[in-house]
């Protein structure tokens, strides 16, 4: 059976919509359904689609605008068109833009589940007949239920099949190694050597011995032959970490191993061949670096062939009581202590709280409160004293909404210099509706107004 994939079906046809759904659960398929590519896109989190299938002309939202928001917010997702109004145009769009297969209405039940068969194979989401506790083991570091981290986890799956360098971004605490070791059991090299390098501790004067090795004898100390890190990552994965903070001169060594995929030990006359999957990583902007003349273009390009961006803490605190549990059941087996868990309004406390330290603070507030707790149940004044900072505000929606929409006003009148009816059209409203809302937050027009046009 293939209940294990999951299908989204989209179509502002009610009897289409029924007729088809019909038809993949008969096929073994477990399908959902949305009227419009509104209601589509709220599904996506929720649902967790492998494949979509969508008709091109609706209401609101076309097949192909919601197939463009699909593609940022999950490339890795399949889409297929269906339409009652095909053309070559269409279809070659469709095409262009990467959507899976463009089939024009009526169409063959039989070479649909054929493009549906083709389209989950290629899914990064897709469920194969074998264990599934198995065929996770590669990411069972990462815990997690954000949509976001799944998204970043489908792409990394994807990228680990290829032989691609991977550049990741982000956050100190955010879990960078993790992720580059997911990637690297994803991958064909899985089983072979994961070597990760920080390369910001590693002195200048010993970073060629280090990464290339040497031979006895080459300096002052080198009493044996030594094998670097790369020729320890032959045939698997060598992670470099924190590679902005690498200087310049150990930038120019570095991008000529990776030009020449060979490496020459300190002493040696002989060049090693090395054949080594890169995965790089660091919490600054390189591309600021660039600017300032701190980081190698040639050597960020040839780094950085598939990026990936890890959020933040704050951007998943979905995770946050998930991660805070996890870590208890860890630290509780290792301390021996007599916990059960987290009060509810301790638990309310860590998932508002601010997190510049990611997962890493995380973890380290959580054994924090496991040392000091004196009682079953961790109260919310040891998490409190443990964050050691005030807890994020969460404003009823409501507020939220006034203040996003005062925030937005002001920033627009400020672009147009208080110009009304080049405000509104930015808006896309009309004037009429623009003034109204100007009136509900009292916001003047003229006080935004510039020096020049005052004159």
């Amino acid at each position: 059976m293939n209940t294990a994939y999951h299908i989204l079906l989209v179509d502002d046809d009610t009897d289409l919509l029924q007729l088809l759904s019909m038809r993949l659960k008969a096929a073994g398929y477990t399908v959902r359904t949305a009227q419009n590519g509104k209601e589509a896109l709220a599904l996506i989190p929720v649902v967790r689609p492998h494949l979509v299938i969508t008709d091109l002309r609706m209401d609101g939202m076309d097949g192909l605008t919601l197939f463009k928001f699909l593609q940022q917010s999950n490339p890795a997702l399949p889409v297929i068109i269906l339409t009652a109004h095909g053309t070559i145009p269409d279809a070659v769009e469709a095409a262009h833009q990467g959507v899976f297969r463009f089939l024009t209405k009526p169409f063959d039940s039989k070479i649909l589940l054929e493009h549906i068969a083709q389209a989950l194979k290629l899914s990064s989401n897709s469920n194969d007949r074998e264990d599934k506790s198995e065929k996770e083991k590669w990411r069972a570091a990462i815990i997690t239920r954000s949509p976001s981290m799944e998204e970043l986890l489908s792409q990394s799956k994807l990228v680990a099949e290829s032989e691609a360098n991977v550049f990741i971004h982000g956050d100190s605490g955010t879990g960078k190694e993790l992720l580059a070791q997911a990637i690297h059991l994803a991958s064909p090299r899985g089983n072979k050597a994961f070597v990760p390098v920080n390369c910001s501790a590693i002195p200048e004067t010993l970073f060629e011995s280090e990464l290339f090795g040497h031979v006895k004898g080459s300096f002052t100390g080198a009493l044996k032959d030594h094998r670097g890190l790369f020729q320890s990552a032959n045939l698997g994965t060598l992670f470099l970490d924190e590679i902005g903070d690498l200087p310049l001169t150990l930038q120019t060594k570095l991008l000529r191993v990776l030009q020449e995929r060979k490496i020459r030990p300190v002493g040696s006359t002989t060049a090693v061949d090395i054949d080594v999957r890169i995965i790089s990583a660091t919490h600054v902007n390189l591309e600021d670096r660039l600017k300032k003349g701190l980081f190698r273009e040639d050597l960020y390009y040839r780094l950085n062939v598939v990026n990936l961006e890890i959020p933040t803490l704050s951007q998943r605190r979905e995770d946050i009581s998930l991660l805070a549990k996890y870590f208890l059941n860890i630290l509780i087996a290792k301390n021996r202590k007599n916990i059960s868990g987290f009060a509810p309004e301790a638990l309310e406390l860590l998932v508002h709280a601010n997190f510049p330290g990611n997962v890493r603070q995380l973890f380290n507030v959580v054994e924090q409160c496991v040392a000091l707790s004196l009682t079953p149940i961790i109260p919310a004044t040891l998490v409190q004293k443990a964050l050691r900072d005030k807890p994020v505000e969460i404003l009823p929606f409501n507020e939220a909404r006034q203040r996003f929409e005062r925030d937005y006003l002001i920033q627009i009148l400020q672009i147009t210099g208080g110009n009304v009816a080049q405000a509104a059209r930015l808006a896309q409203r009309n004037r009429t509706d623009f003034y109204k809302l100007l009136e509900r937050h009292n916001l003047t027009p003229a006080s935004f107004k510039t020096t020049d046009e005052e004159k």
